[in-house]
């Protein structure tokens, strides 16, 4: 439910953050984002619906959140069934994105942005204020090959072009994990800047527990379920201790616990930061978000793309060859063999480097919307 009409102060700037319904690590990532505008004394409001308003809810109660519909993405069983239903729900994405541009400049009028962040939303872009798009992924990876990449990567520059600027979540440097995901040969055309790894979490003093799991659940359906299924079926012979997060905040139904096996359908953002730290491996999909955190955190992880989602195959494989974590297809996972490959794996974690890139972001970004309105 949008929040009442809340007075302006034309000394504070209204920004207004909006992460893509397309698993919770667009909502996770925006996390850093939101506490540094509210450092820097933004007047921040967010939008969403679902698991991503519960999440934010959860994480900022006292922030103004409007509802918007998200874009609602359904995922096949199959990894070629993917590409087929990517391909039908085409006319549907590009109904939300025409949908949420519309939305945004009502709201605009209506509530008085001064800036708006977009985690991958493209339609959230507006004229007249500035107006960030958040990813990782400007060069788009297909089954299809090369010709269909470039053909991806002209089609998502189109869009990103309308914005004012792109902040991309990684290190601009060779020390980066997103690979050409995030580092390809033609940017776009807008300004391009690099805030560094975005993570919700700080590493803290935390005994580890030998034999402890933390699996992380996430994604769009059926895939989501699908792994959870298997995962609960293999788990329960694992001779060590486990935590679930289904990935499912705001939901009633639960999966029972046991005294060694602990699952949750949620746990906000201090009690994972805790529960990570406490696994000797995370298992978990490859979501660059989920990535970003467990690289911040240094712990050994085994991941799993989804199934036919190439950007997940093509960062975990990455990740695999620079020993950054191990990384198993779905169809071939089994857990006792992957904790085993896991014992013999050689990690070799970077180091998260500590700078001020967000922080200069959000500062050029805050002096940028209080200057006389864009043309």
């Amino acid at each position: 439910m949008n929040q009442p009409f809340r007075e302006k102060n034309d000394e504070k700037p209204r920004i207004l953050v909006a992460p893509l319904d397309w698993g919770l690590g667009h909502a996770t990532r925006c996390i850093p984002i939101i506490r540094e505008l509210l450092a820097q004394g933004a007047d921040t409001w967010l939008a969403g619906e679902g698991a991503q308003e519960e999440l934010l809810k959860t994480e900022f109660p006292g922030l103004p959140f409007l509802s918007l519909p998200g874009y609602r993405v359904r995922y096949a069983k199959t990894r070629w069934g993917l590409f087929w239903k990517m391909l039908q729900q085409g006319p549907q994405l590009r109904r939300a994105i025409q949908y949420e541009h519309q939305w945004l400049k009502k709201m605009t009028a209506e509530h008085g942005f001064d800036g708006v962040i977009s985690d991958n939303r493209y339609g959230l872009y507006h004229p007249a204020i500035p107006s960030i798009f958040l990813t990782h992924q400007l060069a788009i990876q297909s089954p299809l090959g090369k010709w269909s990449e470039k053909f991806l990567q002209k089609k998502n520059y189109r869009y990103i072009n309308h914005f004012t600027e792109c902040w991309v979540p990684d290190s601009e440097g060779d020390n980066n994990l997103a690979a050409a995901l995030s580092h390809p040969v033609k940017k776009p055309a807008i300004p391009l800047r690099y805030t560094g790894v975005l993570s919700r979490f700080e590493k803290q003093d935390v005994a580890e527990k030998k034999g402890h799991l933390v699996v992380i659940l996430s994604g769009p359906e059926p895939q989501r379920t699908i792994l959870e299924e298997k995962i609960i079926r293999e788990i329960s012979t694992h001779q060590g201790s486990a935590t679930i997060i289904r990935g499912l905040p705001g939901t009633v139904t639960l999966v029972p616990s046991t005294n060694m096996i602990r699952v949750y359908n949620h746990l906000p953002a201090a009690a994972l930061n805790t529960a990570i730290q406490e696994a000797e491996y995370i298992i978990s999909r490859s979501g660059y978000s989920t990535v970003m955190d467990i690289v911040t955190l240094q712990k050994k992880s085994i991941l799993i793309p989804t199934a036919g989602q190439t950007e997940q195959e093509y960062l975990g494989h990455s990740l695999q060859e620079r020993k950054i974590a191990l990384c198993i297809d779905q169809e071939e996972f089994t857990l006792d063999a992957a904790l085993e490959t896991a014992k013999e794996f050689l990690y070799a974690l970077p180091p998260v480097e500590k700078n001020d890139l967000l922080k200069k972001a959000i500062r050029d970004l805050l002096d940028h919307s209080l200057a006389p309105a864009l043309g």
